[in-house]
């Protein structure tokens, strides 16, 4: 029988053996797991970060004033209402317009009576002449009364045409189709030449104006993939696409959401497609998370 000294030292021969093993598999174990890392890391996709702002596309959204001065007496509109190109958003008050619309529709068909009588006078001198009942001198006279009947008729057309421009001008209309964003008058009110009366938008056409920082630049590129959210909606993410680019630097525009961010730095600012329709609203502020091409 062996003696208890010498198991013992067996024993602890072979966990010395088990420790040495162990070290020996364990960094290159933990080498392993690096590697593995390092791959995965590489094989993602590199993603820019970026915040932009929901706008509208470049004639989509239009602020509508008054061309003339005068005082509100309607507004037909409210917030939020759909209007089509042409409605009628605001009235100015035009009673006395329309009444010198009237008196110079009344000059014009007097003018246009009067050329009637001069052409008859005219064709009557012409038929005397000809008989020899009258002299030359009176058919010209007639032709010049006739030219001067002419002349008056032409003034009061435009003279009406005037007035009826301006009285137009009275009724404010929407330029586009769109939504009122905003209503910038009520009734009773009196507005100057290019005083705001509405701000119509076709929300429709919506994009994002984005500024990525300019360390960035090498990645962001015209088709870029990009994916937009927003903190009012929470978990949510919509798919869009890099339309412009900027063709260079600027200023920061956007006051940055984290307060802790410099204002002062400078961008490249892009503009992206939203390729799906979303429920962010024209002025919403989201972040951008850009996936470069390859």
């Amino acid at each position: 029988m062996r003696s208890p000294s010498i198991l013992w030292t067996a024993l602890v021969g072979m966990a010395l053996l088990g420790a040495t093993a162990l070290q020996a598999i364990g960094p290159a174990g933990r080498v392993g797991a690096s590697g593995d890392a390092a791959a995965a890391t590489a094989t993602a996709p590199r993603r820019v970060a970026a915040e932009g702002r929901v706008v509208t596309y470049p004639g989509a959204e239009v602020r509508v004033g008054s061309d003339r001065a005068g005082r509100i007496v309607a507004v037909r509109i409210v917030e939020g209402a759909t209007v089509r190109k042409g409605d009628i958003l605001a009235v100015l008050e035009s009673d006395e317009l329309a009444a010198s619309v009237a008196a110079a529709a009344a000059r014009f068909a007097e003018a246009e009576a009067e050329v009637r009588l001069a052409e008859l006078t005219r064709d009557r001198r012409r038929a005397l002449v000809a008989e020899r009942i009258a002299a030359p001198h009176d058919l010209d006279q007639a032709e010049r009364d006739l030219e001067i009947a002419r002349a008056r008729r032409a003034t009061a057309s435009a003279e009406t045409s005037r007035l009826q421009a301006q009285l137009r001008k009275t009724r404010i209309v929407s330029p586009i189709d769109g939504t009122v964003t905003v209503r910038a008058v009520d009734p009773g009110e009196t507005v100057e030449p290019r005083d705001p009366v509405a701000t119509i938008a076709d929300l429709r056409r919506l994009r994002v104006e984005g500024e990525a920082d300019e360390a960035d630049a090498d990645a962001i590129t015209v088709g870029a993939e990009v994916e937009v959210s927003a903190d009012g909606y929470p978990g949510q993410a919509w798919a869009g696409r890099i339309e412009e680019v900027a063709d260079s630097v600027t200023l920061r525009a956007l006051k940055p959401q984290d307060p802790g961010r410099p204002t002062d730095t400078r961008i490249l600012a892009v503009k992206v497609a939203l390729s799906e329709p979303t429920p962010l609203r024209l002025g919403t502020t989201v972040e951008l998370k850009i996936t470069p091409r390859r």
